[in-house]
């Protein structure tokens, strides 16, 4: 099975700050102007480099939408459209972030508080901290990983994971570094963090984000559940990630609709949640500024303190790297260049959020597949990275985000 952070970021792996007073979200309606015009080019260009099925992208500068639009299709015959829903999987961990950091300014926890105080069975408890769960350095395994798990999935993506299913998973495999020493990602970090979050707000997790993230950032259509579901109109996406695990030949063709297939295993208990690209824009302002965080938050957050960090391991290749420019991690969101940024891939749905906070431009895709994207052993890039760093470099020519090589196909 292919695997969907490693399409996230095989991209960067592959090539391998701000003021915090709030920007008003962007509510103008976009006109049809140059940039838009321009915009529009590069996005049908990536279409046909990328074989994507339906695109929908906006761009926002301040409090004013440079574009506004839907591209392509979701089924057959439907067109895709600026309404339509979508996942939007690691872009919680954005939230996630910002929730630890409301509660370290509540006096509620802090950053280097270990994490026995709320788990005090897991493995490392006494070493392990909230900031290493929130910047992926703990050495934890990423269930996702495990091939037990792997098969499970594959043979019904329907289902849901709970907690305690996944940590069994997450821990069937020994440590992969000591606490702090090294720098993989691994989804068992947020699962984690957001069980003790909701432990430390003493409410569900769902509830603490609407309350304290969500609803703040006026994000109206952004939903949690615990199944594959998504609400009216849906941005019907395609995949063909199975293609190894079911013993289909790569001369057979496959493809197969993936829209509802249950993404909870990516993220904490209450946080699998479908989007719009509006509520995605929001999200890329709100924390490119830093919206309901201190300075002093914003700054510990979203700075590239990993930069240079971090090193290539046997054990947990290829996940673990030296952060560079092009990716560096910070608490819950990914920095390229001077950009704040977060790039979910799962389930045949890709999409980034990103702003770049010293010109106030924020820049939100998603973006659904056709059959050519993927190789003949079903992996496929996350195609909404080059969208967004081309639309960059035309909307920010001195601080465009560092560009990515193409992605390498397997040959079969």
């Amino acid at each position: 099975m292919a695997s969907r952070f490693l399409g996230v970021v095989a991209l960067s792996m592959s090539l391998a700050i701000a003021s915090a007073c709030a920007v008003p979200r962007a509510t103008a309606v976009a006109a049809e102007t140059p940039q838009a015009e321009e915009i529009a080019k590069i996005v049908r260009e990536a279409m046909k480099t990328y074989s994507l099925r339906g695109v929908i992208v906006k761009v926002t500068k301040g409090a004013d939408v440079v574009t506004s639009q839907a591209f392509g299709e979701s089924l057959d015959g439907v067109p895709a459209t600026t309404e339509m829903r979508f996942r939007n999987g690691a872009v919680v961990f954005a939230y996630l972030g910002t929730l630890l950091m409301l509660f370290v300014e509540e006096g509620k926890a802090k950053l280097d508080d270990t994490i026995d105080r709320w788990q005090p069975e897991l493995p490392e408890a006494k070493a392990v901290t909230l900031k290493m769960l929130a910047n992926q350095t703990t050495g934890y395994p990423d269930f996702e990983t495990d091939p037990k798990w792997g098969d499970a999935y594959v043979q019904n993506p329907f289902q849901s994971w709970g907690y305690e299913e996944r940590l069994k998973y997450a821990f069937s495999r020994p440590q992969q570094f000591p606490p702090g020493t090294n720098w993989s990602y691994s989804h068992t970090n947020f699962m984690i963090l957001g069980q003790i979050l909701s432990q430390i707000g003493g409410q569900p997790l769902d509830v603490l984000l609407q309350e304290k993230v969500l609803g703040p950032m006026f994000l109206t259509h952004t939903t949690a559940s615990q199944t594959g579901s998504i609400a009216d109109p849906v941005l019907h996406a395609f995949d063909s990630e199975r293609r190894q695990a079911l013993g289909i030949p790569p001369s057979t063709p496959f493809y197969e609709e993936s829209t509802f297939w249950n993404s909870d295993w990516g993220t904490p208990v209450g946080a699998n949640q479908t989007t719009t690209i509006d509520d995605l824009a929001a999200t890329a302002i709100a924390v490119g500024t830093g919206k309901l965080l201190t300075p002093e938050s914003f700054h510990a957050m979203t700075d590239p303190n990993l930069l240079g960090f971090g090193h290539k391991q046997d054990n947990c290749a290829p996940s673990c790297f030296t952060q560079t420019e092009i990716y560096n991690y910070g608490l819950g969101v990914v920095r390229t260049g001077d950009w704040i940024l977060q790039n979910p891939l799962l389930g045949g749905y890709a999409a980034i959020e990103g702003y770049l906070p010293s010109a106030q431009v924020g820049i939100s895709v998603a973006v659904t597949f056709l059959p050519g994207a993927f190789d003949c052993q079903g992996n496929y890039p996350n195609a909404g990275d080059p969208v967004f760093r081309d639309i960059a470099a035309y909307m920010t020519p001195d601080s465009a985000p560092p560009q990515a090589p193409p992605f390498q196909k397997a040959t079969c």
